[in-house]
Parts: structure tokens; C-alpha cells; sequence
């Protein structure tokens, strides 16, 4: 029993580059970083919603969640962070709750990853 390994699940996200310069080019320089920073406010209060529903059982609820986190992720180019969102809903409506369990800690930590890559790019902006 002394042998036990702590796995600790680390993947790169991606942003989409090409979704962030078009926000730029629609909305300017300023529009698209005010619209990014919003997002980024939505998506950390949508996170810690899901896994709160989550804890709590309400499964309806956390779809709702995990539905616009998903569309908000796809709007700023969090490309990984809706892939990983999208299994979620899907799982959330099976039997396999082993798997639904593992991806949505898989969301959350890519989620958290992505609101990081995020802060990251603004931070070399400035």
C-alpha cells in the first residue's frame, strides 16, 4: 500500500486565435477586450454554478449552466472548454455516471485552464 500514485490531469487548452481577431476586427480593440473580460466574469460564475448543482443533485440545473458556458466559450474562442462542455450535456443525460463524473471534472479543469490562457493573453497585451 505504499505505492500509491496521485495522478494529476494536466492538458494544454486552446484558444481560437482566429475567433479572438475577428471579435477584434467586429467590435475594435476595446469592444473585444471588454466583451472577453465579461465572458471570462460569466464563465468563472457558470463554472462554480455547475459543480455547485452538481453536489446538490439538480441536473436540470446544471445543464442550464453547462449550456451557456458552451455558448459563451464558443464565442471567445475557447474552443477546448465547449468541446469538453458539450460531453458534459451529453453525459448528463445518461446512466454512465462514472463517466459523467470524470468529464465534469474535466470541465472544470479545463475550465479553469482556459480562464488562466485567458488572463494570461490580456495580461501581454498590456
Amino acid at each position: 500500500m505504499g505505492n500509491i500514485i496521485e495522478l494529476r490531469p494536466d492538458e494544454p487548452v486552446r484558444l481560437d486565435q482566429d475567433q479572438l481577431e475577428m471579435l477584434v476586427l467586429q467590435m475594435g480593440p476595446q469592444g473585444a477586450d471588454q466583451m472577453v473580460s465579461h465572458a471570462m466574469e460569466e464563465l468563472a460564475v457558470l463554472l462554480a454554478r455547475a459543480e455547485r448543482h452538481h453536489r446538490e443533485g439538480a441536473v436540470d440545473r446544471l445543464r442550464e449552466a453547462v449550456r451557456a458556458l458552451v455558448a459563451i466559450a464558443q464565442k471567445v474562442g475557447m474552443t477546448t472548454l465547449a468541446r469538453v462542455g458539450r460531453d458534459a450535456l451529453y453525459l448528463a443525460a445518461g446512466r454512465d455516471s462514472a463517466a459523467y463524473c470524470a468529464v465534469l471534472a474535466r470541465l472544470l479543469r479545463i475550465g479553469e485552464s482556459s480562464l488562466v490562457a485567458v488572463w494570461d493573453l490580456q495580461d501581454m497585451r498590456v
